[in-house]
């Protein structure tokens, strides 16, 4: 009798920890499609013009991809910038980080440096993010800097102040 007992519970649970298995699988690869999607919004050059940044439309003929590659297939360069909005603590922390790393060399963004006009946070965070990003390989995860960075496809370099791509 107790026998029978047991696999009958068995017979309950079993399936019942099978299927919340699998809908917690499911739902972490939702959660993990969702944040790349993320990571792979482009911003247009507004930013440049004054105007506040714009997402690409999905139409966009040059809208960047995870892949580095446009919908039409050929490569496009990508940059890494400060996003606008966060506060001049966390992009001076990320100036911090970027140019403290080996192969980052953060010279235009000192005093006479090319880049170091205009003198704000989110330019010079902007170059030292973008040096960072281009000498750890361009993935999308060298341009998080805790959800502080944006990956964009048009060239913000601006006068003798250029970005490496």
């Amino acid at each position: 009798m107790k026998m029978k007992i047991a696999r009958g519970t068995l017979a309950i649970i079993l399936p019942l920890a099978l299927a919340f298995l699998l809908s917690f699988a499911a739902c972490t690869e939702s959660k993990m499609h969702v944040n790349e999607k993320r990571l792979q919004v482009a911003f247009s050059r507004s930013h440049l013009k004054g105007k506040k940044l714009q997402p690409a439309k999905a139409g966009d003929k040059e809208a960047v991809l995870s892949s580095n590659r446009t919908e039409k297939g050929s490569m496009t360069n990508t940059w890494c910038i400060a996003k606008p909005s966060t506060n001049n603590d966390k992009l001076l922390h990320n100036v911090e980080y970027s140019c403290g790393e080996a192969n980052v060399d953060c010279r235009s963004i000192q005093l006479g440096g090319t880049c170091f006009h205009p003198n704000n946070a989110v330019s010079h965070a902007s170059f030292a993010m973008n040096l960072f990003y281009q000498d750890s390989g361009k993935h999308p995860w060298n341009c998080d800097f805790n959800g502080t960075g944006l990956i964009v496809s048009d060239n913000p370099s601006f006068g003798l102040c250029q970005y490496p791509a």
